[in-house]
């Protein structure tokens, strides 16, 4: 596998943005308006408009780089008024301009620390695995039935946000509960920053409420572990195929007549670590065998994050990215409508629209304590 040096790419990606450390902030936005130019310049030529991935690549940094040049657009308004109207205020010889100096220094001086504050945040350095599109495996833990039900109730929850958000999601593999849900299910999800958003989401979540089959009003506690894996390119993975051995086997489960007659199935078994992966959702098996080997092919990239983000977080002692799958991160308390976030110690009672969907607003609280770490570990970024 190549993956380490793919590591060692993102490494002097944040090396970069670590050495404006050294200017101010108006000298880092400078910086980054030389590469917003580029980009804006790259964005307009045939060659690369004829070459779709790297066109949607350089597109979607241009929006977020044209976010920030509108940030700066107004910092250096708001830093030539201050200026403006201390200059003014100093000269003193006409007493109405002097007022209005007065007005828009404090105006100036008000907004200034926020805007600052946003920009800072703005110019953390994002993790380039997040533009990745994702792969993600829910699994039923302890709860039994319960369990399959509440991985089938999180999968409901994850494709109902991805829906909202514009996103395509497509099961590469599942086994059904016997009394409903999912024993596993595995799906791909396709969109904008697609991991950055989801890899929150990682971890064990714990359900507290009375099942379906409880006769006697039991509150019982069930669990279902969320795996996230950044969809890996070829180019990510070198991935020997010697050491795949490809079992073709007949579908079970719904599909047609002909599903479950040819050995459209595929189960990959990887020798040198032991992962299997399946799919069965396409009615060819040469299209299952491509989504397996997708799926294989991130699992083995995510490894070797893994190990990179335990080491990452030790350092920071991060809240949120420890890179512990096995890590309890959320509870659903049915009887008391309540969602707690262990990691930072939310707690919502809006548990209904939550299991619904409506997840943005716990992701967006995650995303804010993790920006906050990366700015406390390097002082000298700012």
């Amino acid at each position: 596998m190549k993956v380490e040096y793919r590591l060692f790419f993102k490494k002097a990606y944040f090396c970069i943005f670590y050495r404006l450390g050294q200017f101010t902030m108006i000298d880092k936005l400078n910086i980054v308006k030389q590469r917003f130019d580029e980009v804006s310049d790259l964005i307009i030529q045939p060659d690369i408009i004829a070459d779709q991935k790297r066109y949607i690549k350089l597109n979607k940094e241009y929006k977020d780089l044209k976010a920030l040049m509108d940030e700066r657009d107004r910092y250096i308004e708001l830093t030539n008024n201050l200026k403006e109207a201390e200059e003014i205020i100093s000269d003193g010889s006409d007493a109405e301009m002097v007022e209005m100096a007065k007005m828009q220094l404090e105006e100036a001086k008000e907004e200034l620390p926020s805007l600052e504050e946003k920009i800072r945040f703005m110019l953390v350095p994002k993790d380039p695995e997040d533009a990745k599109n994702c792969v993600v495996e829910i699994r039923a833990g302890t709860g039994g039935d319960e369990a399959s039900i509440f991985a089938g109730d999180l999968f409901r929850m994850y494709t109902k946000y991805c829906e909202g958000k514009g996103w395509s999601t497509s099961v590469v593999d599942l086994n059904e509960g016997t009394s409903g849900g999912y024993k596993e299910i595995i799906f791909e999800v396709n969109g904008e920053d697609a991991y950055g958003t989801m890899k929150f989401e990682a971890g064990v979540h714990r359900v507290q409420r009375v099942p379906q089959t409880e006769t006697q009003g039991r509150v019982h506690t069930s669990a279902a572990t969320v795996m996230v894996l950044p969809e890996a390119e070829e180019f990510d993975v070198e991935l020997d195929m010697t050491e795949v051995r490809i079992e073709r086997t007949t579908s079970t489960g719904p599909g047609g007549q002909s599903v479950n007659t040819t050995y459209s199935a595929i189960k990959l078994h990887h020798e040198p670590t032991g992962m299997i992966v399946s799919c069965q959702d396409q009615k060819s098996s040469h299209k299952n065998l491509e989504k397996a080997l997708k799926v294989l092919r991130s699992r083995l990239y995510e490894l070797e994050l893994a190990k990179k983000q335990a080491a990452d977080s030790e350092k920071r002692k991060s809240m949120v990215s420890s890179g512990d799958r096995s890590a309890k991160i959320r509870t659903y308390n049915y009887p008391q409508g309540r969602v707690t976030d262990h990691r930072i110690g939310l707690t919502l009672y809006d548990l209904g629209n939550i299991i619904d969907g409506d997840i943005q607003k716990i992701i967006d609280e995650l995303q804010l304590v993790e920006n906050t770490e990366k700015l406390k570990e390097s002082n000298e970024v700012f």
